[in-house]
């Protein structure tokens, strides 16, 4: 007879982890007891020692569908003559630092209580168990118990708590578990805020969700409360409909995600392959980023996603999907006005949402962490995140190496936060573009909120050192008011070693890092998006970069994508001839100014930026000439791209040496591009010109970077690399030259992933 004591850590709270340890205990008849702490959850065994060791052997073997198992540490502990196994009390504890799930598709089980008429969550809104549920959104603090979710206010009923307790029962100690008799409630509301009197019965949430399923099919749209915050639908079949969620949100032309019934709903609409199909599929139920039929306008408004080649389309993820979508898809975007946080509680969408929607479904299980929607688009036969979001968030990523308590801001667009101690980083979910004080209130929100759950006690802060990012004036003065250390993490540096980090480099590893972006603030107070580097974690070396382009700096420039190209014809000494689209774009009295701005040097900045030269291509060629959201133009190249049969043979970039750094001078491209367009030459074979000639500067400095380091690893990142046929030709060229190549799969290549890379900077130095 022995008594061990064994510390599971890793994802365990939250994932069923505890009944699943007293079942298996009961079976091998050992005694003893479980329970979480803050850190990790603890087992107390005692037994035979071969029961002893086939315990610990099931414990990774047999673990719950939702656990992740990162270490079990065991010790032997005097027996204390125990003849029973139980579940005892939490405790707080400052061992270690826990891991919680993120939120999670309801299972098979869930589904068919949810469907069967005879069963007494038949239609209930809120129905989960230890396998499937609200975790992340509704957990306040750890250890994880049901008073520290936000179910706490909700005494559960005689029901519901003879499940709670039965070791035998799927919600033995499933802590958000609720039924119609005991739980939270849904109702619905006009835009005015008056309660619809069909919706009032407290235990009849099905006739909130009726009216709502009313209401989408009249052409309405409905401010939905769901799991991590509000979304606004309407009928996506229905053109005024989305029209007019269009113009209330004032969207311009940015794609809406669709949610559509089933696997086979997504298959009338889009090409889904067999990877494809396993991420809809997938606990996480993210937007997939999917090709478009051809035929999809007969089923879905073309206004959905204008001038688009793909759909994002999701499933429904949590019962109150899988209740109100039907045959017909709907639109579900973040419920949210332009350049705010998405509304979390009953009172802002209230106040927020109004002036957007016809009506409002609200329920009273609050929501204490908003967590929007997951973005993936699968390529090169594997999911790469768009965005991190639900789903996902707060799964920690695995370091390569143990770093000291670290706070990491991101950046200013497509903002994250991470946290990290030891050899876990935990990110946060999406939380928008750092442009308003609600934004920013949202983001001091989330990171308050993983530092108190993980425990994590900073002794630096890491940011992007962008003077005029808000995230990092934040940052500063956070640090500045604790005493804090602060260490600036160069843009694109943060990118280079996020990839790396994700794809486990040792801390001494180097690699060659082509990252290609939009803008990220050099060193030299330029602008820098097109660079190649050589490095590791702690410092890296600039060995090659698109050539400089002055350009217009201000926001309206960046906007107005034509005058992005009149720069670069300019500074490749490219006539401005009225046939083309982008001086056509641009009235003359517009073009006089920027004229007059680009002799004198005014309100312009040295760029290297990679998603600029996109931008310019695209207006050049009349595919896109003022930008409504952010890579609106470059997406609209990869799109034409698309419909080419043959890419045309561009004369590629110019190779300029100085020193042992090399300069890809577009100039060459862009003479081309300009005189085959003169000819009448196809705008689509163009467009897939321009990708390959872009692909094959990428893959002769990745050439010259090896030839200078002997490196033979190429990693691509950065928000150019959303381009699935940009990264096919990359990659396919960079294997056929024998290097190793590594996308991101764990983090997005965007700005989404920035905080993970600025979290190993800072550890590394």
């Amino acid at each position: 007879m022995e008594r061990r004591r064994l510390v599971v850590r890793g994802v365990v709270q939250g994932v069923g982890f505890r009944p699943f340890v007293a079942g298996l205990a009961s079976r091998l008849g050992l005694a003893g007891w479980v329970r979480n702490e803050s850190g990790a959850v603890v087992i107390e065994a005692e037994g035979p020692t071969p029961a002893l060791d086939a315990f610990a052997l099931a414990l990774r073997r047999e673990a719950p569908p939702l656990a992740t198992i990162a270490a079990i540490e065991v010790g032997d502990r005097p027996l204390a003559g125990e003849d029973a196994f139980r579940i005892d009390s939490s405790r707080s504890s400052r061992d270690g630092h826990a891991s919680i799930p993120p939120d999670v598709t309801p299972c098979d089980d869930c589904l068919r209580e949810l469907a069967d008429p005879a069963d007494r969550r038949h239609g209930y809104p809120f129905l989960n168990c230890t396998q499937c549920g609200p975790r992340f959104t509704v957990i306040t603090a750890l250890p994880y118990d049901r008073p520290s979710t936000t179910m706490a206010r909700f005494a559960m009923c005689e029901d519901c708590a003879r499940e709670y307790g039965d070791p035998a029962d799927r919600r033995h100690h499933a802590e958000p578990t609720a039924c119609p008799a005991c739980g939270p409630r849904a109702w619905v509301e006009t835009a005015a805020g008056t309660p619809v009197a069909s919706s009032a019965d407290a235990a009849d949430s099905a006739a909130a969700v009726a009216q709502v399923r009313d209401w989408l099919a009249e052409g309405r749209i409905v401010a939905i409360k769901g799991v991590g915050g509000f979304h606004l639908a309407c009928d996506a079949t229905n053109d005024a409909a989305v029209r007019g969620l269009r113009a209330r949100k004032g969207r311009g032309d940015k794609p809406f995600a669709l949610m559509v019934a089933s696997l086979e709903e997504a298959r009338r609409l889009c090409e889904v392959s067999e990877v494809d199909a396993a991420v809809l599929q997938s606990r996480a139920r993210p937007i997939v980023l999917l090709a478009r039929r051809a035929d999809a306008e007969e089923h879905v408004s073309a206004d959905v996603a204008p001038e688009q080649a793909t759909l994002g389309v999701m499933l429904p993820y949590s019962p109150l999907h899988h209740l109100i979508v039907g045959r017909r898809p709907i639109v579900l975007t973040s419920g949210n006005r332009a350049d705010e946080p998405i509304a979390r509680t009953n009172e802002e969408a209230r106040d927020r949402l109004a002036p957007l929607a016809d009506g409002f479904l609200l329920h009273d299980r609050d929501i204490h962490a908003v967590c929007d929607d997951s973005v993936v688009r699968v390529v090169r036969g594997a999911a790469m995140p768009i965005r991190r979001s639900r789903g996902y968030a707060p799964y920690p990523v695995a370091l390569p190496f143990a770093v000291p308590p670290i706070l990491a801001v991101g950046a200013e667009l497509k903002a994250t936060c991470a946290v990290a101690q030891d050899r876990d980083a935990w990110l946060s979910q999406h939380l928008g573009d750092m442009a308003t004080v609600e934004t920013l209130q949202a983001f001091e929100r989330a990171s308050g909120h993983l530092l108190d759950l993980f425990g994590i006690a900073p002794a630096c802060v890491a940011l992007d050192p962008h003077p005029g990012y808000l995230s990092s004036r934040w940052a500063r003065a956070w640090a500045e008011a604790r005493g804090i250390a602060v260490e600036a993490v160069q843009h694109h540096h943060a990118h280079h070693a996020a990839l790396m980090a994700e794809h486990g480099l040792p801390r001494e590893a180097r690699m060659i890092g082509v990252v290609l972006d939009g803008t990220g603030y050099a060193p030299d107070g330029t602008v820098w998006g097109g660079e190649i580097f050589v490095g590791g974690y702690a410092s890296v070396a600039r060995v090659a970069h698109l050539a400089t382009t002055p350009l217009p700096a201000g926001d309206a420039d960046v906007r107005h994508v034509a005058r992005l190209a009149l720069a670069h014809l300019t500074a490749a000494g490219i006539p401005w001839r009225e046939d083309l689209p982008c001086v056509r774009a641009c009235p003359a009295a517009e073009r006089d100014v920027l004229a007059q701005r680009l002799a004198r040097g005014l309100g312009l900045v040295p760029s290297s930026s990679m998603g600029r030269l996109f931008d310019a291509c695209a207006s050049i060629l009349g595919l896109a000439q003022v930008a409504t959201f952010e890579a609106q133009a470059a997406i609209a190249l990869e799109v034409a791209a698309g419909r080419a049969t043959v890419a045309a043979r561009l004369t590629g970039v110019a190779e300029v040496h100085d020193g042992e750094v090399l300069a890809l001078d577009p100039a060459p491209l862009l003479r081309d591009l300009v005189a085959r367009l003169g000819r009448g030459e196809d705008v689509a074979s163009l467009a897939a010109g321009v990708h390959v000639a872009v692909a094959e500067a990428i893959v002769a400095a990745a050439r010259h970077a090896r030839a200078h380091s002997g490196l033979e690893v190429v990693g691509l990142s950065g928000g150019v690399f959303q381009n699935a046929r940009l990264v096919a030709l990359a990659a396919e060229g960079l294997e056929d030259a024998r290097f190793r190549v590594l996308l991101h799969r764990e983090v997005p290549p965007n700005d989404g992933g920035l905080a993970l890379g600025q979290v190993v900077v800072a550890g590394a130095r």
